[in-house]
């Protein structure tokens, strides 16, 4: 071997150590396949849900500098969720029984002011009907005076009565006996002379009530008690039919009636019904 071949064998370059491999695989292809691996991985972080159903991929930077936007799920019952459908139904609850108090409300009100309406209107009725009584008994008291007038004769004290105790009875409610004639009729109906004389005594009388004495031509005294009104005045002259006052309840009663004695003299009283129908009145 010569010197010339010998050098050239000494400064041979050494042989490479790379795996036949990778000498097979080119580097740009390498370089390719570790962007794409590092484009799909993306750094996951728990959040702080009670729940622990929520999370959130972030974006991963690919070797490019471009972001990929990962997708964030949340559970559909979430508290926030729920709360806010909760708020809505009460809400809607709330109104709805609001309505409901209203209507019944008005309802109510409604009804109430029908009764009203209906018991206004009962009571004008009556007040019509007992007006329409009194004028009637003022009508014929007016007659029997220009009848008795005529013919001297007396009248009934009031009209549209009802005889409810005679003279004589006894009850717990007289301390003797019934010294009178009752005459009950509504309160506020006319009481009027049953003859000519002059008024002696007006006022109230204990048990009597409101009372007032008439005193006939020849002394008799005719008494009329428990009268709501006194419309005349001691020392006044009256005929028969005249209005001396109204019906009441004045006294020791148990409901509106006049009282009436007749007392011959002013003694001890007598029958009024008798005393009537001696002068052509029937009671």
């Amino acid at each position: 071997m010569s010197a010339e071949a010998s050098s050239r064998r000494s400064h041979r370059a050494p042989k490479s150590r790379r795996s036949p491999l990778l000498r097979r695989v080119p580097v740009p292809a390498i370089l390719g396949v570790a962007a794409l691996v590092a484009a799909g991985i993306g750094v996951v972080h728990t959040t702080s849900d009670p729940l622990g159903d929520t999370f959130t991929a972030e974006p991963s930077s690919l070797s490019s500098g471009m972001a990929v936007p990962q997708p964030t799920y949340a559970r559909a019952n979430s508290p926030e969720v729920s709360r806010s459908v909760s708020r809505e139904t009460l809400t809607k609850q709330a109104e709805t029984q609001a309505r409901q108090r209203e209507a019944a409300l008005k309802q109510l009100a409604s009804k109430s002011e029908d009764h009203a309406d209906e018991l206004l209107e009962e009571q004008k009725k009556r007040e019509e009907r007992l007006e329409a009584e009194r004028e009637k008994a003022a009508e014929e008291g007016a007659e029997l005076s220009a009848r008795a007038t005529a013919d001297g004769q007396w009248v009934l004290p009031v009209a549209g009565y009802t005889l409810t105790a005679t003279f004589g009875e006894t009850s717990q409610y007289w301390s003797t006996v019934h010294t009178g004639l009752d005459f009950a009729a509504p309160s506020g109906t006319p009481i009027v002379a049953v003859s000519s004389g002059t008024i002696t005594s007006t006022g109230y009388d204990g048990a009597y009530g409101n009372k007032t004495v008439l005193t006939l031509d020849d002394g008799t005294e005719i008494w009329f008690c428990h009268q709501t009104s006194i419309s005349v005045s001691s020392g006044q002259a009256v005929s028969p039919g005249d209005q001396i006052g109204t019906v009441g309840a004045t006294g020791n009663v148990t409901g509106p009636h006049l009282h009436l004695e007749v007392r011959p003299g002013g003694g001890d009283p007598v029958d009024p019904y008798t005393a009537l129908q001696d002068h052509g009145v029937n009671p």
